[in-house]
């Protein structure tokens, strides 16, 4: 049975506010958004929420969320090539793919690279190379 929800956010914690903006909004084309002492980067109507330097999370996870250690996949709209070559301009390291990967939308090829933190990132296409 289908229940009434959308994914709305989840969180990532970065060490360097000015780093981790700069490679959200330039690497994955996030809104900024501020948030008291802090910032959440937004993707339409996702958003990721950020713990990191000046901000005091709610106590409710029971294990905090730690620098590194999230692993986040985005829909890349075109062909991975074009992924590919983004993340080249961008200066960011591939460490893995292209490779055949499932997703929310089934079979894609996906590329995997880290943020400045360490968390593991993926590109997923859907968009069958010719």
């Amino acid at each position: 049975m289908a229940l009434p929800i959308t994914f709305d956010h989840c969180v990532v914690h970065v060490s360097d506010w000015e780093r981790s903006n700069a490679f959200y909004r330039d690497v994955l084309g996030a809104e900024l958004i501020a948030r008291g002492h802090g910032w959440a980067y937004r993707f339409g109507t996702v958003q990721l929420n950020l713990h990191g330097p000046g901000v005091k999370p709610a106590e409710v996870a029971r294990l905090p969320v730690q620098p590194g250690n999230s692993d986040l996949c985005f829909e890349w709209s075109g062909p991975i090539s074009e992924a590919v070559a983004h993340l080249e301009r961008c200066r960011v390291m591939i460490e893995a793919g292209p490779m055949e990967r499932f997703g929310a939308k089934g079979a894609g090829t996906s590329i995997y690279f880290r943020d400045p933190d360490g968390s593991l990132l993926e590109f997923i296409s859907y968009k069958r190379q010719l």
